[in-house]
Order: structure tokens, then C-alpha cells, then sequence
């Protein structure tokens, strides 16, 4: 009997190994071909060089920090890697200062900390590329410090992000500092619950071809706030304004914050925004706090809209 129970743990204990050397691992860096049980380590073991994380299907409650490096953080099969609810620093799910970041098919949600302002991504430092990406049920999808990097957004979703509560600052679904520029493309802000669904201090922004979808908001303000004025383009964006409104005096803002860009170079055209169903308001498209010259061309606008306001 003893004899049988030591054969069928044995063969337990080998079917187990075997089991789990078979499952993928969390975090593989692609030049070494390393593998890491957090993601944590597996910056760790890039530190200031180049490489690739890629990050098997699964939920991980954990956080990392990226303290240098050009680093790649791509999902394996994108929208299969999921940073639910753990936040470093008390800031984000990922804290990047390094000299460049690139991320790319992971989904983040769940991501509260005391002040208001739980990340997905927290910048403090370098270039950061996101796509493919969804940010979820949190406190603000993206934010970043003030430097002299880029910001790149594309293919990717931003809901249910926001809040003005708690008597803190609003946060934001993303809320970009004072960076050297801000690209935004092929992307979706929708279902906010709280503040503006983009907001940026760049000097220069590029916002192309996105869904801002504020049907189901909850207490929002502005579709794209740029708090110090900018120059750049914003085209092809598709804008509806919803019921359930904080301020729904306009669409963009142009330096409501200070005047520290100057926007006559900015371009505002091709965009379509209106309200949801049987809801018409006397809201500007574009509010403009300064006395420049910001171009705006031809836009799909409802009836009831104005086409810009000084104030």
C-alpha cells in the first residue's frame, strides 16, 4: 500500500512539473529569452539597455517601475494581459522614467490611490508609445509630468475614466503635462466619469480621426482641453455631447488655464460633434481664452452649436 501511495505521488509530482513547465511564461524578455515571474524583474534585468517584455495572457495584480532603459511592454495576444488594481509609488500600475517606453496591447483597470489620480501609466521621464491598449475603471487612464519628450497615443480605448470628487483636484481620462508634443490618433474616450476626456499642456498636439463618445457620461467637462493653448492639428474627430454634463459650454478649449503656447497655428477642421438624441444646447465647438487666431475650418457641427466663443 505504501509502495502504491509512493508510486502515485511521484507520478502527482511529475505530472505537475511537467504541467507547469509546459504554461507559458508571465514575462519573457524576447532578446534573452528570459523569464521572470514579474514584470518588475524583468525591467529589472533590461535596467539602461534596450528590450522587449512580452507579457503572457493572464490578470496580474502587480506594479512596476521602469527606471531606464528603451523599453517595450507588449502583450503576447493583445487584450490578454491585464494590470488589475496594484499600483507602485502610490501612482500608477506603471511608472516609467526611462529613456523611452513603448506599450502595447494591455488592457489596465481597476487603478484608485488616495490623492484621485490612479494610472494606468504614470510618465516621468522620456518618449512614451501606446497602442492597441484599453484603460478602464480608474481614476485617470494616462498621466504624464512635464518634460521635454513625445507622447503617442493610437488604437486605443480610454472608458469610465475621471472624477471630481472627494474635494481634490479633477482627474482626468488623460491628462498630459507640459511635454514636447502630444499625438492621439484612431482612438476611443468614452463613458467618463469626472473631468475632461483628454487634456494636455503641449506645446503641439496631433489629434486625428477619434471617437469621443460622451452619451453615457457621468458630470463631464470638455471633449479635449488644451489648458495653455497649442499649435497642430485636430481632424477627423467625431464628438457627441451627452446629457449628464458638469460644463457643457463647449467641445475644445483653447488656454482656459494661461496662455503659455501660442495658437494661431492651430487647426481645427473636419470634425463632426453634436449632442444625443433630442438634447440641442447653445455649446461652442471651440472656446477660445486668447486673443490668436486659431484656424478653424469647415466642421459637421448640430444646428444649435456655435462655432467658437471668446472668453
Amino acid at each position: 500500500m505504501r509502495l502504491i501511495s509512493t508510486i502515485l505521488l511521484t507520478s502527482v509530482a511529475l505530472y505537475a512539473s511537467a504541467n507547469a513547465q509546459s504554461q507559458p511564461a508571465p514575462f519573457q524578455v524576447e532578446e534573452t529569452g528570459r523569464v521572470y515571474g514579474t514584470l518588475a524583474d524583468a525591467l529589472g534585468a533590461i535596467g539602461d539597455k534596450r528590450g522587449t517584455v512580452v507579457v503572457a495572457p493572464g490578470t496580474y495584480h502587480q506594479c512596476a517601475v521602469q527606471q531606464g532603459g528603451d523599453v517595450t511592454i507588449r502583450a503576447a495576444t493583445p487584450g490578454t494581459a491585464i494590470f488589475d488594481g496594484v499600483t507602485c509609488e502610490g501612482k500608477a500600475a506603471l511608472v516609467l522614467r526611462g529613456q523611452a517606453s513603448h506599450i502595447d496591447g494591455i488592457i489596465f483597470q481597476n487603478i484608485r490611490v488616495p490623492d484621485g489620480n490612479g494610472a494606468g501609466i504614470r510618465l516621468e521621464g522620456g518618449n512614451l508609445t501606446v497602442s492597441n491598449s484599453l484603460f478602464r475603471n480608474s481614476e485617470e487612464g494616462i498621466l504624464t509630468g512635464d518634460g521635454e519628450g513625445s507622447v503617442v497615443i493610437d488604437k486605443s480605448t480610454f472608458r469610465h475614466l475621471g472624477r471630481c470628487d472627494r474635494d481634490l483636484d479633477c482627474a482626468h481620462g488623460v491628462y498630459i503635462g507640459r511635454m514636447g508634443s502630444l499625438t492621439v490618433t484612431n482612438s476611443r474616450f468614452d463613458q467618463g466619469d469626472g473631468g475632461h476626456y483628454l487634456k494636455t499642456r503641449t506645446a503641439r498636439v496631433t489629434i486625428t480621426d477619434n471617437s469621443f463618445d460622451d452619451s453615457a457620461g457621468k458630470l463631464t467637462n470638455y471633449m479635449i482641453d488644451l489648458s495653455n493653448g497649442a499649435s497642430g492639428v485636430i481632424r477627423g474627430n467625431e464628438m457627441v455631447q451627452g446629457k449628464d454634463k458638469d460644463n457643457w459650454s463647449a467641445f475644445i478649449t483653447v488656454a482656459p488655464e494661461g496662455r503659455e503656447h501660442n495658437s494661431a497655428g492651430l487647426v481645427i477642421e473636419g470634425n463632426k460633434a453634436g449632442f444625443v438624441p433630442g438634447l440641442e444646447r447653445g455649446s461652442a465647438f471651440v472656446a477660445n481664452f486668447t486673443d490668436d487666431a486659431v484656424q478653424i475650418g469647415r466642421n459637421e457641427l448640430a444646428p444649435s452649436m456655435k462655432v467658437k466663443d471668446r472668453r
